[in-house]
């Protein structure tokens, strides 16, 4: 943490946000967002890319379905110094100040235990489907509404995949496409329509896996008109799309206020008939 603190470039970097990046943040579609490039000290990551723990070297947690193929690891206590002090600063003051004047959301709070977050590796073959993620962090019941990922991966090339999608609100298709490549940065509002993913499975050559680091930033409450039932990872994909788990969907994404008035008004119908 300190090699970041005391680079006085990159925290005036962090200090001074201009006018033109807030607004390009808010006017980012499918939805607010700002991709940075080269944004960390090269040195800083190079110690987390060569510290970054291969598959089976940690016990990362395995994802393997139909939605998702990956691995993670979220124990930054376990992790090797330069990881786990690179992962203490994005959760640390200036970090969150920077976050706060580029996204215009105020009051963000950091997550300690890295819930979903941390450590983030695909291997070849693997993806992660177009979602909206959780809403809330239970343990705390704090709201979900800024992701920062951080991308790891050197002389990375279009033929390896990977992308970072970001779909519209009615999940049809993709908007904008982000290669992951090394030293990018991607900040993106969390809500019920900001749809992302790496849908596609991983082609890149059998000894390299796609790395990133993740972490996510809460508020205690959110505006009224983004307020809906708490709900976790919710994939979007043809059998909830077109089947009875759409029902289930909606009722995850609709505000009970607009769930209670529908309830009222089909009562009135139903009592003028009677």
């Amino acid at each position: 943490m300190d090699a970041l603190l005391h680079n006085r470039d990159f925290m005036r970097k962090l200090q001074d946000v201009s006018p033109e990046v807030v607004t390009a943040y808010q006017n980012g579609k499918p939805y607010p967002h700002a991709i940075f490039d080269d944004f960390f000290p090269v040195e800083v990551l190079d110690e987390v890319l060569a510290n970054f723990p291969k598959p089976g070297q940690v016990s990362w947690q395995v994802f393997d379905n139909n939605n998702e193929k990956k691995l993670a690891f979220r124990q930054a206590e376990s992790l090797p110094t330069p990881i786990r002090e690179f992962l203490y600063f994005l959760n640390a003051h200036p970090m969150l100040q920077f976050l706060e004047k580029v996204t215009s959301i105020p009051g963000l709070i950091p997550d300690p235990s890295f819930a979903g977050g941390g450590c983030h590796q695909i291997e070849p073959g693997g993806k992660l489907k177009v979602h909206v993620d959780f809403n809330k962090l239970t343990s705390v019941n704090l709201d979900r509404r800024l992701n920062l990922l951080v991308y790891l991966n050197k002389n990375w090339q279009e033929e390896y995949g990977g992308h970072f999608e970001l779909w519209d609100a009615e999940s049809k298709g993709c908007v904008t496409k982000v290669l992951p490549i090394f030293n990018r940065a991607v900040v993106f509002s969390t809500n019920e329509t900001s749809y992302h993913g790496h849908p596609h499975p991983l082609t890149c050559p059998p000894d390299r896996t796609r790395k990133s680091i993740a972490i996510y930033l809460y508020t205690n409450g959110r505006p009224e008109h983004e307020k809906v039932a708490e709900h976790t990872t919710v994939f979007m994909d043809d059998e909830v799309k077109h089947s009875g788990g759409l029902k289930e969907w909606v009722k995850y994404v609709t505000p009970p206020f607009v769930i209670d008035a529908a309830r009222f008004c089909k009562r009135q119908i139903v009592g003028k008939k009677s």
